[in-house]
């Protein structure tokens, strides 16, 4: 059920800040970064206004903690994929990456400091080590790690953006497609 339709008492008592990044995370995916304000996310999930305050300092505390939560869940997913060939674990990140669009930019906005703070550092970090450790056991040449992340990524903004045929955004698609992608790298099914 969705944190929209909540009664304001179930708050009281519960996970304030997990319902509140929830409605943040419907919000985001429905009208983007710029539809996302503290007032309007106390009003949503049916709190006072100043409610989201005892969570985050500010707007873009709460950009970090869901950039966080995104990368914390792209983690989940390539670690899922970690004793299978590269490719598998590119589909993963364009999956994640075309299920979640506008988390998925602001993961990578230039509005954050991927560095700052701590916990956004060590999720993204989480990341991509995870196909660092991939690509390290197919070669020791560290360029790979960023030709492999520089197609999904890139790929995964093609599809999003809808910059591709229409037919290679058929789901059904998307596995072949990032096969062949990665293909180009000759090291695709190791």
């Amino acid at each position: 059920m969705s944190t929209l339709g909540k009664e304001k008492s179930e708050y009281h008592h519960g996970d304030l800040r997990g319902a509140l990044l929830e409605v943040a995370r419907e919000t985001l995916e429905k009208s983007g970064v710029n539809g996302l304000s503290l007032r309007d996310l106390a009003r949503k999930a049916g709190v006072s206004h100043s409610a989201p305050y005892r969570h985050f300092a500010s707007r873009q505390d709460l950009l970090v903690a869901l950039a966080t939560e995104g990368f914390n869940e792209l983690s989940q997913s390539l670690s899922e994929h970690e004793g299978k060939p590269l490719q598998a674990m590119g589909q993963a990140y364009v999956a994640f990456a075309i299920a979640n669009p506008a988390l998925y930019k602001l993961m990578f906005s230039p509005e954050l400091d991927r560095k700052k703070p701590q916990l956004l550092s060590d999720a993204a970090g989480g990341a991509f080590a995870h196909l660092q450790k991939k690509t390290n056991k197919i070669s020791c040449d560290q360029t790979l790690t960023l030709a492999a992340w520089s197609m999904v990524h890139g790929l995964a903004g093609l599809l999003i953006d809808r910059l591709v045929a229409d037919e290679l955004l058929e789901p059904k698609q998307l596995p072949a497609l990032v096969e062949s992608v990665l293909g180009h790298l000759e090291v695709a099914g190791k």
